[in-house]
């Protein structure tokens, strides 16, 4: 399966061309695509309007909502977390490290086009696609 970041389906709703998006635009419509509850969050976050968060959240209808945290997560999450900083590294954002922890444990791919993922692929295994 496939979890795609909000970095991506920001630039797809917004027309802007990137190699994520080509991506997501060849395995949109073949199931593979789960679309996880903190990224729809992030999403309908950044939406002008009630109007707007309404159009973006039946663009995604299609694709199965699946919760990203929970206690088993939170911990890997947490571990992970301490393993990165013991390197001296680190996330920018808390939510980046559920969803790429997310993935990490179920053995999803991650489509996005966000630099702050880019320790966890190196240092802890993401995949990316």
């Amino acid at each position: 399966m496939i979890v795609v970041d909000s970095s991506v389906w920001i630039a797809k709703l917004r027309g802007q061309p990137s190699a994520a998006v080509s991506k997501l635009d060849a395995v949109k419509n073949l199931g593979l695509i789960v679309l996880g509850d903190l990224v729809l969050l992030e999403l309908l976050q950044g939406a002008r309007d009630d109007f707007d968060a309404t159009r973006i959240e039946r663009s995604l209808r299609s694709f199965e909502v699946v919760r990203m945290v929970d206690l088993h997560i939170a911990r890997r999450a947490a571990t992970n977390f301490r393993t990165l900083r013991a390197k001296g590294l680190r996330l920018r954002a808390t939510v980046d490290l559920v969803i790429g922890t997310f993935c990490l444990e179920y053995g999803h791919f991650l489509l996005h086009q966000d630099r702050g993922f880019d320790v966890m692929e190196e240092h802890l295994g993401l995949r990316v696609l």
